[in-house]
């Protein structure tokens, strides 16, 4: 049996930017390179190829530390890549079709246990992957934080229901937001139909540089924005960011503002940087010195 503070399930992929530039990435592999360095050890679910780019990410999560347990090797299909162009300093994706991490092995995958599980839309888009999670979820006793990333036409509105059915946490974007059509006028009406429907615990909801909020059941709300004028380099990977040291927040017991306002403090500090991860680990011990000295 695998024990973790939490588990991360999903994709990993190759940014490959227009310019020749390639970054490791995609969202769940984001996030577990970020706890990792949060000194979190999540166990890593997700499936690459037997290729060189496979190799690359083998390198890289020993390189970090991250546990590579749960992560396979596809002999049929390449490790995922994603071609980026950065156009107005925003990205947009083509995202490649029957990708390793689109084939994780039920009967590969360990026994876990944890306190947390997150994962994502993306890495759901073939029937293969949907039933690991589908295993994996049925064994799970802890709470659920489900990431959704809705790139067309990646994505099933029946498929999506099934996720955030026995979720706890909700993350997603304004654009997101907009793309499941819920109904009511209000942006407040609009998340408490999915707060009631899913019975969430809570929703965490994106703007880039209009910051984040925070909705719960309860009916609590909490707002962050970022400092104004940040030397944007490169917004990739900003959401997950974010979303990491939230996760991180509710590992250590912070409260819900002081969780959004360091996870902001977190992303804001990372689109100065090129990439969505960072390969240095004095970066993030910057941030667990100052958070440290400040009681949650």
């Amino acid at each position: 049996m695998a024990d973790s503070a939490i588990v991360v399930f999903g994709e990993v992929l190759f940014d490959r930017f227009s310019d020749g530039h390639q970054v490791l990435g995609g969202a769940p592999f984001n996030v577990a390179w970020h706890l990792q360095a949060f000194q979190q050890a999540p166990l890593f679910i997700s499936r690459i190829g037997a290729d060189t780019g496979g190799d690359q990410v083998v390198a890289a999560m020993s390189d970090w530390g991250l546990s590579q347990q749960a992560l396979q090797r596809d002999q049929q299909h390449p490790t995922g890549a994603v071609q980026i162009e950065m156009v107005d300093a925003e990205p947009h994706y083509q995202i490649l079709p029957e990708q390793a991490y689109d084939f994780i092995d039920v009967d590969a995958l360990p026994v876990v246990s944890c306190g947390w599980l997150y994962h994502g839309s993306l890495a759901l888009r073939q029937a293969q992957s949907r039933q690991a999670l589908a295993k994996l979820r049925s064994q799970h006793a802890g709470k659920v934080l489900v990431d959704i990333n809705l790139r067309a036409p990646w994505w099933d509105p029946e498929i999506l229901d099934w996720l955030l059915d026995g979720a706890d946490w909700l993350k997603l974007n304004q654009a997101e937001l907009t793309a499941l059509a819920i109904p009511g006028a209000r942006l407040q009406d609009q998340l408490q139909t999915l707060l009631s429907h899913y019975s969430l615990t809570g929703i965490i909801l994106t703007a880039g540089e209009q910051g984040a909020r925070i909705y719960t059941l309860e009916g609590e709300s909490f707002a962050v924005q970022p400092a104004a004028r940040l030397a944007v380099v490169d917004s990739v990977g900003a959401g997950d960011a974010f979303t990491a040291v939230f996760l991180l927040g509710l590992l250590e017991g912070w409260s819900y503002s002081l969780s959004l306002q360091r996870a902001q403090q977190f992303a804001s500090a990372l689109v100065m940087r090129r990439g969505a991860t960072v390969a240095d680990k004095e970066f993030y011990a910057a941030f667990l010195k100052e958070w440290n000295q400040t009681k949650a």
